[in-house]
């Protein structure tokens, strides 16, 4: 299985990007599928998440900025990101907690997007 992540950049504040991560391999299904950043020196953070049956959970950062969606027959995820502040600035990766066929439920890791905000 692989995660395949796209769409970061240089963006001044105020702009919008939008992240798309896209799940490929031997998958039977895609549970829930996330977005977490991580800064220069700081930990990994939750940014959003999403599950199968599309309810959502962002950090309190970035609500009412950044919207998450998915769409399921692509087994892909999106993260639409407005109002983009320097504070956003950050290695963006997706997960996601797929099933395989013999494996189980196990979560996968995308290779990270760099977003770059400008002041």
């Amino acid at each position: 299985v692989q995660l395949q992540a796209s769409g970061g950049g240089l963006v001044q504040a105020g702009g919008s990007l939008r992240l798309s991560c896209a799940a490929s391999g031997s998958i039977i299904m895609v549970n829930t599928m996330a977005w977490y950043r991580q800064a220069p020196g700081k930990q990994r953070d939750l940014v959003a998440s999403i599950d199968r049956a599309t309810r959502t959970n962002y950090a309190d950062s970035v609500k009412g900025r950044f919207t998450i969606s998915r769409d399921n027959a692509k087994n892909t995820v999106y993260l639409q990101m407005n109002s983009l502040q320097p504070d956003d600035t950050a290695v963006y990766y997706c997960n996601a907690l797929i099933v395989q066929s013999g494996s189980g439920l196990r979560g996968y890791w995308g290779q990270g997007t760099l977003v770059t905000v400008s002041s």
